[in-house]
Parts: C-alpha cells; structure tokens; sequence
C-alpha cells in the first residue's frame, strides 16, 4: 500500500497530510473480494459483487482532495460499496477533535444494495472504528433525520445534482458528486447559492435510486 499511495502523491492525486495519512492506515486490500486481493494495489478500479466496483485509487483521492473531510466533520458517504471510502472518511473525522471543530465526527453510509453494505459492513469492522453508521435505502433522498451534514460525497453517478443533498448540507459544506462523466464540486455559500467546480474526465457505475 505505501508504494501505491507514494505513487498518488508523486502524480499529484494525494496532498493534504491527513488524506495521506488515512491512506496509509486503511488497507484497500482489505476491501477487495478475496480473488481480486493481488490487485489491491494496482490503480485500477475493481469489480465487487451485484455489478459494482470499488473505485480507482487515483479516483478517491481525486474526490477526497476535493472533499477536503476534516478531523469533527459529519459526512453523508452514498454508494458505501465496498466500505473503503467510509473507512478512510472515519479514519479522517475521527482524528483528535481538537484538530478540528472540537466535536466527534462521524460518518453516515448509505448503500441501496443491502448484500453489497452487509460485505462493506464486514470490511469496515476489521478497523474497530465506533464512528460510523450504515443505511440500505435510497441515497438520493439523504437522511433528513440526521441532517445538517458538513460535508456529502457520492461514489456513483447521477444525471444531475440532489437536490435533498443541497437542502441538508450546511452552509459552508461541501458536496462532491460525479454527474455523467464529471466530478462536480458543490460549496454552499448560503442557503440559496451555491459555488460550483466542474471536473471533467471520470467514468463511475450509476446510482443506484428507488
């Protein structure tokens, strides 16, 4: 793994210290399907089950960057998957509160293939973190129980941008979502207005929706 991600930061895909940090600690082979382990550090994207993937590498450092979770920070991770990125999110906002906003930071998993979480699930639980929850249901509308999120990320593609995700985002958030072959980058500026970022080049599976 740390030749993979001293590759992410040579090329540019990793930089911010604690992104890094959590890469190094959370295993992607630990994520992958048992035949697919000896390409657990390729960066290539790798077939799960029920036609899914976890992403490319390159790919989640790309979002994450973008993203920019910090340590206190409440996350919305829709398309949970395989539970990598949940377990680098919960590595990331359960850092020392003191590094950030003071408060625990946590993470919410949304997964519409239930047999695709309970996998994920299992994966996520050999890193012993308390800092997460996981939901089989419809990503698209949120979780309006449990909102206002700082930040909300999505590891499947859209035709366009949630809006329930806009309405439970707090000001100041932000929401990354690939959307056809883009990466978009959301940043509320208040209740209303939105700043948005474009980034063009990206092939994701769909969300899955209701």
């Amino acid at each position: 793994m740390k030749e993979l991600v001293e590759k992410l930061v040579q090329d540019g895909y990793l930089k911010t210290p604690w992104i890094i940090e959590a890469f190094l600690k959370v295993d992607r082979k630990d994520f992958v399907p048992d035949e697919m382990k000896a390409l657990a550090y390729e960066d290539i994207a790798l077939p799960t089950m029920l036609g899914q993937t976890i992403s490319q590498p390159a790919t989640v450092a790309y979002i994450l960057e973008l993203l920019q979770p910090e340590a206190g920070d409440k996350v919305m991770d829709v398309g949970a998957g395989s539970c990598w990125q949940t377990a680098l999110l919960a590595y990331i906002v359960g850092r020392d509160p003191s590094a950030g906003s003071g408060r625990e930071g946590r993470v919410y998993a949304i997964e519409r293939l239930c047999p695709l979480l309970e996998w994920g699930k299992k994966n996520f639980e050999k890193y012993g973190f308390k800092n997460a929850e996981f939901f089989c249901q419809d990503g698209t509308k949120g979780l309006p129980e449990h909102t206002p999120f700082d930040k909300i990320i999505a590891a499947a593609a859209g035709h366009a941008m949630i809006q329930n995700w806009q309405d439970q985002l707090t000001v100041g958030g932000r929401i990354v979502m690939p959307i056809e072959h883009s990466i978009w980058l959301y940043i509320k500026k208040s209740a209303t207005v939105f700043e948005k970022h474009e980034h063009y080049g990206f092939a994701f599976v769909p969300l899955v929706e209701d």
